[in-house]
């Protein structure tokens, strides 16, 4: 047995399904992948417990043929399937797939109709006009595919802050084999929680450099070697993260993990404040009069320069360290502050667990509350709920909470902003709901005003209490909507409305620049996960990250609340 998990098998079943798709094979068993991947991912058992109990069938979506396959995949630990599409497919193809707007579908009819083959023979097609005429490429969807090229070819050095962090740790379970390994940590932009990283920076101490660096270059998923120092390593990884390795002496820890993490604008201000105070500081050390000057670690720095402690995450030369000399930078929410998640889907609309299960996975995290906030009837692409099945899933969530009376279900819906600004329930149902997202999900193309008063007649429903992710954005696929935060940002304090700073690592919307000026005007944010299966409330870290850099405090997070605090707030918008 590979003992592959059932999160692998299900990117495999995923990356079949879109090479099918592809090759134009038949949407149906295309699906049929799709959906086997997706219900494999919401699976609370192991793969290996289904199949030695012959128990794979009972899956929704798993049929014999399906089940035959994933089964081949567990025990060899990949597919001779993929393998054979992959061998037959152009890397262009699948690089393309990567280009906003462009899904499998479109890929197979540009490559089989216009022969294109990769980026480049897109951009020439869409340069010399050779698409013009292709069924379905009209002027507007033309101009959509070069919008998506460019963004594609703007982020295509990018990657998002989760998957940072998860190859990230990755790569630090095998550098922790490394016996004379003192400290191992993170530094850099993923350090800094900043939400689009260019490369995994790792700072690690020992007083065996070279041996390190030669354990290092021995690993597996070192593809490329682009730089080999006896204490900087730099290399690519086969999944294209460009990673570097820095090695130092124990003493050089301190000043080295401020100088590594940066920013760099951020550490020439401290440059500037040690030589204020005499000293001299350098990745090295900290140095007065050419003599070494010890400190412990990070926070003994800081004070040796004047300055209170500075989170990795405020260091971006954004008046911190001016507001560090006074003592007056704020007490930055940490996760222990967070009493609960107030946006989660449930398999009534397109997540993938009960509300007994999301519950109770709730309850082992310690909050106090959650919010069901399934979609409302109008978003049909993601289940959206009609009134009678919102009235069933009030009744289930108040059957559930005699059950468990430890956590309060707060009953709520993410209701859709029609592109008049009218909301997707009538204001009798809304009432009857204990909380409200009102969120756009469609009509992106209107304009600036358009859009910002879409968002502000939410806002003046007295039933409304959040704002959704508010610009939309998809990090690497969408850029946001044109909106004017400032007036939103303004309409939200008239009306005590709270702007959701979404956690998916795909949103990250409201980000750190508009939490800061959100929390300057006393508006409060929820930051929430928007969760689609149980493994999804693990992105709270990401919105913890992101409301650090945003300089909020617990008083600024409305899901940082205890109960007794929060239910009354929520009254008081209606």
């Amino acid at each position: 047995m590979s003992g592959i998990s059932n999160k692998e098998v299900a990117g495999i079943l995923m990356e079949m399904a879109a090479l099918l798709e592809l090759h134009g094979e038949n949407i149906y068993k295309i699906r049929a992948y799709q959906n086997a991947a997706r219900n494999l991912t919401s699976l609370q058992e192991e793969l290996a417990l289904l199949i030695k109990e012959d128990r794979l069938e009972e899956v929704k979506g798993i049929g014999k043929g399906i089940a035959t396959t994933i089964k081949e995949i567990y025990v060899a630990g990949y597919s001779p399937l993929l393998e054979e599409l992959q061998r037959k497919t152009p890397a262009g193809l699948l690089e393309l797939i990567k280009i906003p707007g462009l899904g499998p579908a479109t890929v197979y009819q540009l490559h089989k109709e216009a022969g294109i083959k990769g980026p480049a023979d897109l951009k020439e097609a869409l340069k010399e006009g050779r698409l013009r005429g292709l069924k379905g490429f009209g002027p507007k969807r033309l101009e959509r595919l070069l919008s998506g090229l460019r963004d594609y070819e703007k982020y295509r050095q990018v990657e998002l802050l989760y998957h940072g962090l998860l190859k990230a740790e990755e790569i630090k379970s095998y550098l922790e084999e490394f016996q004379g390994l003192i400290k191992l940590e993170t530094v850099g932009g993923l350090r800094r929680g900043r939400e689009l990283i260019q490369e995994i920076d790792l700072l690690a101490v020992t007083a065996s450099a070279p041996e390190l660096r030669d354990f290092f270059l021995q690993l597996p998923f070192v593809d490329q070697v682009i730089e080999k120092k006896e204490r900087k390593i730099r290399i690519v990884t086969e999944d294209s993260f460009p990673v570097n390795l820095i090695v130092v002496r124990e003493e050089e820890y301190p000043t080295a993990s401020i100088y590594y993490t940066g920013s760099r604008d951020h550490v020439s201000r401290l440059v500037r404040q040690a030589a204020d105070y005499g000293y001299q500081l350098t990745a090295a050390g900290l140095f007065k009069e050419g003599k070494r000057i010890g400190v412990k670690d990070e926070r003994g720095l800081y004070e040796l320069l004047g300055l209170d402690y500075i989170i990795p995450e405020l260091r971006e030369d954004r008046g911190e360290l001016e507001v560090a000399r006074t003592g007056k930078l704020p007490v930055s929410i940490n996760l222990s502050d967070i009493k609960g998640d107030l946006h989660l889907h449930s398999h009534y609309s397109d997540g993938s667990h009960s509300i007994r299960e999301i519950v109770e996975e709730a309850r082992r995290r310690g909050y106090q509350y959650i919010a069901i906030t399934d979609h409302s009837a109008s978003l049909q692409v993601a289940g959206g709920l009609s009134i009678d099945s919102l009235l069933r899933q009030m009744e289930e969530i108040e059957a559930l909470q005699e059950e468990y009376p430890d956590i309060k279900i707060f009953k709520g819906s993410e209701v859709d902003i029609a592109p008049d600004g009218g909301l997707d329930y009538p204001d009798e149902i809304l009432a009857r709901l204990d909380l409200v997202i009102a969120s756009i999900h469609t009509g992106f193309n209107q304009s600036e005003k358009e859009i910002t008063g879409r968002i502000i007649k939410a806002m003046e429903n007295p039933h409304v209490n959040i704002i959704g992710h508010p610009r939309g954005r998809l990090l690497k696929r969408r850029e946001a909507y044109p909106v004017n935060m400032d007036e939103v940002i303004r309409a939200a304090r008239a009306t005590g409305t709270c702007l959701e700073l979404n956690a998916s690592p795909y949103r990250l919307d409201i980000d750190d620049l508009i939490c800061r000026k959100a929390k300057e005007e006393g508006v409060m944010i929820a930051f929430n996960t928007d969760a689609h299966n149980l493994a999804e409330l693990d992105y709270m870290v990401l919105g913890l990250m992101t409301a650090r850099r945003g300089w909020l405090e617990r008083r600024d997070v409305i899901n940082a609340l205890e109960l007794e605090e929060l239910s009354p707030l929520l009254k008081a918008k209606q």
